[in-house]
């Protein structure tokens, strides 16, 4: 028996972690995943290869974030993530803020950067236009925190409490491209704040913190709507299959503490990342300085005590 028409079957048992994380496959998904792993690993190859170093690290936090995507999209979540709105909201959550945050620590511009040729003087080719791009109005546009906050927010509001959410959710291939759209905001949502590959816009530290805490909140918000709601809201979920075993309104309040508590894991990963990146700014400055104290042999504290003398001077 189909649930709304878009081929899933509604007499799955009642949700488990295992069963859940049982690998189904999902095409679409899959073949990025593995086309994401495969051009990566390319281009860290053509780098070594030439004898350019790459960080272990961001292999490492480029493969963590594809096989996040892989796990919420090619697993037996997929199929439960249709039918109960507590597993979807896992998908989602994973999709929109785990894995872009570990995809972008893997710095793929820089990557691709540095893999691709240059074209040569007067000539245009794929480094070119990607660099091109980077300075374009339209992605200064688009990672500006003026577009990047309200389309995360709407992301939420305006799709799960709107007609939207059923009608993409009577369709597989709906489902597919709204969990695509998911992970297209989380991408354009981090990239200005993570700051880990070029892009139009890189504020400051401090500044990179403010734009993360303001759309943070907005999660929690969903999330506590959710919990205290006293009916189903979202109508693909109001009648779960009894195989499920579970109530509307019980996995709509599971879906709503979903929601809350998760909002706060990515933004705790990403201050730890903008400290980290902050701390190692700062020593490379402080090293800087050392390097220019050396050369001039300290000419700028020379002059500070300088100044400081004139002063003193003065005060006798």
């Amino acid at each position: 028996m189909d649930h709304g028409g878009h081929g899933m079957t509604t007499d799955l048992p009642p949700f488990t972690l295992g069963r859940g994380l049982e690998f189904t496959g999902e095409p679409f998904f899959l073949v990025g995943c593995l086309l994401a792993l495969v051009l990566y690993g390319g281009a860290v190859v053509r780098l070594r290869r030439r004898g350019d170093a790459w960080p272990v690290a961001r292999t490492v936090a480029w493969v963590l974030g594809v096989l996040a995507v892989a796990v919420a999209m090619c697993t037996a979540l997929n199929e439960y993530g249709m039918l109960l709105f507590s597993v979807h909201m896992v998908q989602h959550m994973i999709i929109s803020m785990l894995a872009p945050i570990l995809l972008l620590l893997g710095a793929p511009v820089t990557l691709t950067l540095r893999a691709l040729p240059s074209a040569g003087r007067g000539r245009k080719g794929p480094r070119e236009l990607l660099v091109a791009l980077l300075h374009s109005r339209v992605l200064r546009v688009l990672t500006h925190p003026g577009f990047t906050i309200p389309l995360f927010i709407a992301s939420l509001y305006a799709l799960y409490f709107t007609p939207i959410f059923d009608f993409l959710m009577r369709s597989t291939a709906g489902h597919l491209a709204m969990m695509g759209h998911f992970l297209l905001v989380g991408l354009v949502f981090f990239w200005p704040i993570m700051g880990v590959d070029p892009g139009p816009h890189r504020p400051g530290y401090l500044m990179r913190m403010l734009e993360l805490f303001a759309g943070m909140p907005f999660h929690a918000f969903f999330g506590i709507a959710l919990m205290m709601a006293t009916e189903p809201m979202i109508a693909t979920y109001a009648n779960p299959p009894a195989s499920l075993q579970v109530t509307a309104l019980s996995d709509q309040t599971a879906a709503g503490g979903i929601a809350w508590a998760f909002s706060e894991i990515p933004s705790v990963l990403v201050l730890l990342a903008l400290v980290f990146q902050w701390h190692r700014s700062e020593e490379r400055e402080a090293r800087r300085r050392d390097r220019m104290a050396d050369r001039d042999g300290d000419k700028e504290l020379a002059e500070y005590n300088a100044y400081l003398a004139s002063l003193q001077a003065r005060q006798q």
